[in-house]
């Protein structure tokens, strides 16, 4: 790619970037975003096929490297001897979270896309799809628990499903203010210790 499609594809994002913040997906225009990038419709189909593809391309990297990020944590964890995991659980969820954090924070604008400005496209199910799994995790480490003769009372799904819908909705509450980074930081740790406290009580076990 040569300097002056270089160019091109940058003014393309950049007005992009701009339309899509002000109007969200569904509502954007690509007639304005190709005006605005001072390009034409048939040189933007040169780039792209449609408007969803080049939303995609502002956020896909950065929506993968999260959930990846993400998956892992809960992919090493679970990989964990039984007998460790009780004692671990706090610090691979915090390491993790505290690495999502930093990255969403170095990219703002794409996270305030995919988190406030994206229905209409797959990054939408973003807390969602993360709620969906970290369910599941919840359920393998009360299996755990189970079989280390540690039992956690019945906990109610729908409760369970509010629970940890809210703790995602407040740690993204961190990225969509935009506070200082090293207040952030602080109160991710605050969330951690607030919602690990409360886990704990809810399945029945002592505090660590």
């Amino acid at each position: 790619m040569d300097n002056t499609e270089l160019s091109t594809l940058q003014r393309i994002h950049s007005a992009a970037m701009e339309e899509f913040l002000e109007k969200d997906f569904q509502s954007a225009s690509l007639r304005n975003i190709v005006k605005t990038a001072g390009v034409t419709t048939g040189a933007f189909y040169g780039y792209y096929k449609s408007k969803a593809d080049l939303f995609e391309a502002l956020v896909g990297k950065q929506y993968e490297y999260f959930m990846n990020c993400f998956c892992r944590a809960q992919e090493q964890f679970a990989a964990l001897p039984p007998e460790q995991q009780p004692e671990r659980m706090s610090s691979v969820s915090g390491t993790c979270m505290h690495e999502m954090l930093h990255y969403a924070y170095s990219h703002l604008k794409e996270f305030k896309l995919i988190l406030c400005h994206a229905e209409g496209t797959r990054f939408s199910h973003l807390i969602d799809d993360m709620v969906e799994i970290e369910t599941k995790g919840t359920h393998d480490y009360l299996a755990v628990l189970e079989r280390l003769g540690m039992p956690s009372p019945p906990i109610d799904p729908r409760l369970e499903h509010i629970l940890i819908t809210g703790m995602f909705n407040t740690f993204f509450e961190l990225i969509l203010h935009e506070m200082p980074l090293a207040e952030a930081e602080h109160y991710l740790q605050e969330m951690r210790a607030f919602y690990t406290a409360g886990w704990m009580k809810i399945m029945g076990q002592p505090p660590r």
